[in-house]
């Protein structure tokens, strides 16, 4: 029973976590614009299989994190690197204008890889699902059950899963419009990287 409301809990909040555009999100939608609905399943497997790895890290660490500030100032640090670096990249991406190209069968082939890259890259889920398992005390007071340690880690994978492939399912609504879409989504993420660094600033700054 226990494990059952922890993985709804889970499940319904790592859904909406990633429901927002974001950086793994947009990726599955510009693959799918880019190189295929194919490729774009891939690419949320492959970032499925990370966050899955990520949200077994958040609750083994959740306690120590919780306890040491100093890991929490690192892991924003090293998000704030990231952001900056993938800022950069998006926006000069916008810049270059090149059409939108099929190559399909390559794609594919790289796409899972892809998608652990990216979530790899994604350092927020961590945070995010640390915070989740310590509000249902999985950090504190709870013994270490690893029954309700899989249930969590589960529930995260499949949660964000199922919000990811909404936008496989969804970019057939904007294929008629690739390039543009692909052109403006690297805006958007280039946009969406300055609003990260500043909001790893301000925590770095608080903290």
């Amino acid at each position: 029973m226990e494990e059952t409301k922890l993985f709804l809990i889970t499940y319904f909040a790592a859904f909406i976590g990633v429901v927002p555009p974001g950086l793994v999100n947009m990726t599955v939608a510009k693959t799918c614009v880019e190189k295929g609905k194919k490729s774009g399943l891939f690419v949320a497997i492959g970032a499925g299989i990370v966050i899955l790895t990520q949200a077994f890290i958040a609750v083994l660490l959740a306690k120590y994190i919780f306890d040491h500030p100093f890991v929490r100032r690192m892991i924003l640090r090293a998000g704030l690197v990231v952001f900056c670096i993938l800022g950069v990249y998006f926006f000069i991406k916008a810049r270059h204008k090149k059409g939108v190209k099929h190559n399909r069968q390559k794609a594919q082939a790289q796409s899972l890889f892809k998608g652990m890259l990216i979530a790899a890259l994604n350092v927020f889920p961590i945070p995010y699902f640390v915070a989740i398992a310590g509000a249902m005390d999985l950090s504190g007071g709870m013994d270490y059950d690893w029954s309700l340690i899989i249930s969590f880690a589960t529930a995260a994978c499949l949660g964000s899963f199922t919000s990811l492939y909404l936008y496989v399912e969804l970019f057939d609504k904007i294929e008629k419009k690739a390039e543009s879409f692909a052109k403006y989504s690297n805006y958007f993420m280039a946009g969406l990287m300055l609003v990260l660094i500043i909001v790893a600033l301000v925590r770095i700054l608080n903290t």
